[in-house]
């Protein structure tokens, strides 16, 4: 699924991650060293590597945040993932901001202040683990291209019922598809060999986004394990999914794309 917090197509988040990592990495290693080595000048640097690993933090959370949001499929094991992740990483900041707020009374032992950072080093370390299952499983924040398939295309829709407009005859290309947020529900619009079909956006796997997927000769896969289905009557062709996909009505009109929910 393409990120909705990027810069020219590349997404911010894992770009910002970087930097409270290494900043947080960097304030235990030296609270160490001052620690083994006696060097207190070692303690300044610590204590500026740790304030900027906490603003770091902060910047990072709001793409974060962003795409969990309105990137991530909702009713998905991602989604769960997702919340899992962002709640340890505030763990990881409440606990580096308490050690940053000890470190500044000068009758604070070091020790505590040492054992709090570690906890959050820890904690990074898990919270870095999910954050990678995210992108590299799950593919939040990707942006697969397969050939003819153009540009990634996604569409809001406030339509309760009925024959609802959702393209233009020419607008996508054989094996194109295109998501639309239809209030709380998420479907694709794809063109097959045949015409123009419309189904469910969601695996019934683990939730996966199908739009965020590929598709050919009829068959849409799920980007996360595998699953394929068909687009014309959304039986399941492969697994591990066990359950059919919803299919809908489309028809076209004075060149435009309905869909009958």
């Amino acid at each position: 699924m393409k990120s909705k917090a990027h810069f020219k197509g590349h997404p911010l988040h894992p770009i910002l991650v970087c930097f409270p990592i290494a900043f947080y990495i960097g304030t235990a290693l030296f609270d160490v060293l001052a620690q083994v080595n006696g060097r207190p000048e070692f303690l300044f640097v610590a204590s500026y590597l740790e304030l900027a690993g906490i603003i770091a933090t902060i910047a990072a959370a709001i793409p974060g945040l962003i795409d969990f949001i309105y990137t991530i499929p909702p009713q998905s094991s991602a989604k769960t993932r997702g919340a899992r992740h962002g709640l340890l990483n505030v763990c990881v900041l409440i606990l580096f901001t308490i050690a940053w707020f000890y470190r500044q009374a000068t009758d604070v032992a070091m020790g505590w202040v040492l054992a709090l950072e570690l906890a959050g080093v820890a904690g990074l370390f898990f919270s870095g683990w999910m954050g990678g299952t995210l992108v590299y499983r799950n593919q939040i924040g990707v942006n697969p291209r397969y050939a003819e398939a153009g540009k990634w295309k996604e569409i809001h829709v406030r339509e309760e019922r009925g024959s609802i407009e959702v393209a233009y005859s020419d607008e996508l290309q054989t094996n194109q598809m295109k998501l639309i947020r239809l209030n709380d529900k998420r479907l694709v619009l794809a063109r097959t060999e045949n015409g123009y079909v419309c189904f469910d956006d969601r695996c019934t796997h683990k939730g996966g986004s199908l739009a965020g997927g590929v598709m050919i000769c009829g068959t849409v896969q799920c980007p996360w394990h595998g699953s394929q289905f068909s687009v014309v009557d959304g039986t399941v062709k492969a697994g591990p999914a066990k359950e059919k996909i919803n299919t809908y009505t489309v028809h076209e009109q004075n060149g435009k794309i309905l869909i009958i929910i």
